[in-house]
Formats: structure tokens, sequence, C-alpha cells
């Protein structure tokens, strides 16, 4: 999943640090999407900064796959978690270049300021949907200082021919924002 855009590990400090938890404070924001017993991905997770709120909304009996393409991000979130009960719910998966190789199925994902990074938008929501439990979500959030409006909207209309509906999405400071759905399958569908 990554092309020169990627946030580089020398730069992990920007991405998890106190002033952006003030502006964009991620139990807020995820409270709505996630509930105990959840199995949740945060795709691209960097250092860490919204990975260690989602384990304690999940709960002991859930999961949070942490998934980031570079192995020095993985290792700051390790470092943070090791020896701690967080450590038992978060699994860190590295992801390949055009692939995220994760099967097993999922209620949310959140795709926090990563979604730009990705080259085939097309691969990478058709292989979300395909993890993605029926009704469950993706929250997308993306940095308007590197996606315009129209290339958000673009992005979005990869989403839908990939069978995903959107709906509105939380707010969040500095960013754009939308959350989409996978259709629930129900018996008469087939």
């Amino acid at each position: 999943m990554q092309n020169n855009r990627v946030c580089p590990v020398e730069r992990a400090g920007s991405l998890d640090n106190r002033l952006r938890r003030l502006l964009q404070n991620p139990g807020k924001i995820l409270r709505p999407f996630i509930a105990p017993g959840m199995t949740v991905m945060d795709l691209g997770c960097g250092p860490g900064f919204c990975t260690l709120d989602m384990a304690l909304m999940v709960g002991e009996s859930g999961q949070v796959i942490a998934c980031d393409l570079q192995e020095g991000m993985l290792k700051k979130l390790q470092s943070k978690i090791h020896g701690t009960e967080l450590q038992k719910r978060i699994r860190l998966h590295r992801c390949e270049a055009d692939k995220i190789g994760v099967t097993e199925p999922v209620d949310f994902i959140l795709a926090f300021y990563m979604v730009h990074e990705i080259p085939d938008k097309t691969g990478l929501f058709e292989e979300l949907g395909s993890i993605l439990k029926p009704g469950g979500s993706i929250l997308v959030v993306e940095p308007p200082f590197h996606v315009s409006s129209s290339a958000f909207e673009h992005t979005l209309d990869t989403a839908r021919q990939a069978g995903l509906s959107r709906e509105s999405g939380p707010r969040v400071l500095f960013s754009k924002t939308a959350l989409l759905r996978k259709k629930e399958f129900h018996r008469h569908d087939r």
C-alpha cells in the first residue's frame, strides 16, 4: 500500500502528539462506531494515534488489527503497548505494497489520513469490502491540505463502485470525512 507520499517513520511524532489529540480526539471521533467485542481495523495505524483508544473501546473481548506498511511504525506502536493489557487486544500486521493481506472479518475499519497515499483505490476498497462484515462500516478521514474536494469525491465514487454506500461521517477538525457501509445481507438477497 505504498507510494511516495507515505509519511516517513522519522515524522511519526507529528502524527501522535498532545496538540493533535486535543484537536482530533480519537475517543470522541470513534465512540459512535466501536463497541465492546468488535473486531476493528486501524488501517495505516502509524505510531498508534487511534489504536490505543480503539483497543479500550473494543474491551477485553474485542480485537484491534493495527495495519501499517512500515515496520518502523509498527515497532513504535509495539513499544507503546508492550507489557500492558492492551497488548492482548492489539494485533500488529504489516501490509504489503499492494495488499493489506488480512482475511479475518471485521466490524469497522478506520482509514485516517491514509487513503490518499494509495495509488490503487479500486483495489483498496475491493479488499476492504471483502473483509468487512455485512452492515460493517469504514470511516474515511482525509486531510484537506493533501486532498481536494474533487479528489475526495472521486475516492468516494471508487468506494461506491466497490459496493460501499456513503453516509455522512462525523465532523473532524481539519478533515474531510465519510462513513462507508457494506450492505447487510437479507434472506431474500442472493
